[in-house]
């Protein structure tokens, strides 16, 4: 399972944040991490917990909703619900690209509503960085390091030895007590363990992501959320490999998140 989205509630009024937090407390993908009465309070809370989502009050003591955004920032703005008794705001609200307009008192389907937009709107912010991190991460230019250059594996065939460079490796599969080493269409078998192929591999360049499976990220052309935070890992040459949840946290590490 996915964490759940942090949430700051924003509104001078204690029973309206009493209402949004209760409407909250049985969402599993949603917590309340802070909450403010106030303009300044909001803006201080955005930056001191950073959240996924904030449900905003419009009109507000020293600053309204539109003036929070405005001293926080567009681009550093998480996505916005305004909740707000005016609805002559909402014009004004939506050119500030607000996830959606709650006028009240609301219903708890129409809640409910401004929550799916909510989460189908996060989900595709995450989408997009992780996507443009590694897009980031790929189109460096990166000059090997001479031990990367010197690394090679041994690969013992029935006539012959030959060596498989480190730099070739497009990905290594598990298989028992060998691995398999992708480079392009050739593969090699190598008695090794996975668990010392992540060791000699340089861990700028390689990461494993499933428990059979680690990958030069150079390789890999996109990754795409799958299904229960598992992930389909793309390669330039058209494989697809599964990313699981348990190795995410490493993965992110690498890109940068």
């Amino acid at each position: 399972m996915d964490a759940p989205l942090d949430v700051l509630i924003v509104d001078d009024e204690a029973l309206a944040r009493d209402t949004i937090r209760l409407l909250l407390q049985d969402v599993h993908d949603m917590r309340v991490v802070a909450e403010a009465s106030d303009g300044p309070g909001a803006v201080e809370a955005i930056r001191n917990h950073a959240p996924d989502l904030v449900f905003l009050d419009v009109q507000m003591p020293g600053l309204t909703g539109l003036e929070v955004i405005s001293e926080v920032g567009v681009a550093r703005m998480p996505p916005v619900v305004f909740v707000t008794a005016f609805n002559e705001y909402a014009v004004k609200a939506f050119e500030t690209s607000a996830i959606d307009y709650l006028v009240k008192p609301f219903s708890d389907d129409r809640f409910e509503a401004a929550l799916q937009r909510a989460r189908n709107q996060v989900q595709q912010l995450k989408r997009a960085d992780l996507e443009g991190r590694l897009r980031q991460l790929l189109s460096e230019t990166r000059t090997a390091s001479e031990a990367e250059k010197s690394l090679r594996f041994m690969v013992k065939e029935r006539n012959s030895i030959r060596f498989v460079e480190a730099s070739d490796i497009d990905w290594v599969e598990a298989a028992g007590d060998y691995v398999i080493l992708h480079c392009g269409d050739e593969k090699s078998m190598i008695r090794e363990t996975m668990a010392g192929m992540e060791k000699k591999l340089p861990s700028d360049r390689f990461v494993r992501i499933h428990r059979s499976s680690i990958v030069c990220i150079p390789s890999v052309r996109e990754i795409k959320p799958y299904f229960h935070g598992d992930y389909i890992v793309y390669l330039k040459d058209g494989r697809e490999l599964k990313l699981s949840r348990r190795y995410w946290p490493k993965v992110e590490q690498v890109l940068g998140g």
